[in-house]
């Protein structure tokens, strides 16, 4: 897979036009914190980069439908994942990007 991560400006372009705060983007893409997702919008060497596997899961719960969604969920736990979008952060025993 290539990828190219989106610029902090892009980011921040997103989350504009998402009307979202950073608490609700940190929501979104399954992050600890508003804190956390403002370090993909920050500039110099303080940025942080945002995997694709962090920008494909959010923007595919803004995507894809609910059914959809609870598909891929259930999915993962098939697969052997204890998974639940409704719970806040945590300990899960594996850190998030």
């Amino acid at each position: 897979m290539k990828y190219k991560e989106p610029s902090a400006e892009d980011l921040q372009r997103l989350k504009d036009e998402l009307g979202l705060s950073s608490a609700q983007m940190a929501n979104l893409f399954g992050l600890s914190s508003g804190r956390h997702w403002r370090g993909y919008t920050e500039t110099g060497e303080k940025r942080r980069s945002i995997s694709a596997q962090t920008l494909f899961f959010g923007l595919a719960q803004k995507e894809l439908d609910a059914e959809a969604i609870a598909r891929v969920l259930e999915r993962m736990r098939q697969a052997g994942a204890t998974i639940d979008l409704s719970a806040s952060g945590g300990d899960s025993g594996s850190s998030q990007d």
